[in-house]
């Protein structure tokens, strides 16, 4: 199967138009905009922070701000994985009518939808982890290695978003399950817990999580001088380029039959 059986070149054009309709149907009337994606990790970092602060400060050398800084990283990738996926899901159903009027790559509706959510996000949430990062390490390159696992979060994300909205397409039960499959995700990240007060044999299994490490990569990046293990940050790597993959192809076996479910 060639590249261009399984992307369509007329995406981009596509996916740069309904881009550019998700962010004005989603701020019209906003007064606040794309900060919301900022203030949102914000006032529940303050929250955790409130109630658990105290109890696993002494994990962040004893700092309650550290802490702080620590589960807002953990807010960060949670939301751009969960809601990201979650708000791609339904895309191509919620599509079929235009779809049914014009010619227009399946792809494009998932695809427009992570990358507008991803770019409020990021627009919020990344001067905020460079901040954070200058604060701690005062090193530029511990900001310019934030790409690193930033891109594998993005590759995971679009893998996992392309694979749900197809399916979705066949199976209409597809969001109640992925409702409980992002619960057991969440609930298996370190979002306001820290890792190491976790037991090594529930750690192991902790880890197969993919958003475990790059939670744990970003916050060794930002709130510290160290630098993740070389081996680690390429095996979360090659994690998301393997979903990626994988959800391309999924997307390209499934969309030959999206016509006669829609």
């Amino acid at each position: 199967m060639t590249v261009t059986r399984l992307v369509d070149p007329r995406l981009a054009d596509t996916v740069g138009v309904l881009f550019g309709r998700t962010l004005k149907t989603r701020y019209r009337g906003s007064f606040l905009g794309v900060l919301w994606s900022a203030v949102s990790p914000f006032a529940m970092a303050a929250v955790y922070s409130a109630i658990f602060g105290r109890v696993f400060a002494s994990h962040y050398g004893n700092s309650v701000v550290r802490y702080a800084s620590a589960v807002y990283i953990g807010l960060t990738v949670s939301q751009l994985f969960i809601a990201g996926t979650a708000q791609a899901l339904p895309s191509i159903v919620a599509g079929s009518g235009l779809l049914n009027k014009i010619k227009i790559p399946f792809e494009a509706f998932p695809l427009s939808i992570v990358a507008a959510y991803g770019f409020q996000q990021l627009i919020g949430t990344l001067p905020v982890l460079i901040v954070l990062t200058l604060i701690d390490t005062r090193d530029p390159l511990h900001v310019i290695a934030l790409l690193v696992p930033l891109a594998a979060l993005a590759m995971l994300t679009v893998g996992v978003a392309l694979i749900v909205s197809g399916a979705d397409v066949f199976f209409r039960d597809v969001p109640y399950i992925y409702d409980l499959l992002t619960f057991f995700i969440l609930l298996t990240s370190p979002v306001f817990y820290p890792a190491s007060i976790v037991a090594p044999h529930v750690l192991r299994f902790l880890a197969l999580n993919p958003l475990f490490q790059i939670m744990e990569e970003l916050r060794i990046l930002i709130l510290t001088r160290g630098w993740p293990d070389l081996g680690t940050t390429a095996l979360t790597l090659g994690e998301g380029a393997l979903v990626l993959v994988a959800g391309v192809a999924a997307f390209a076996a499934m969309r030959g039959h999206f016509m006669e479910e829609l």
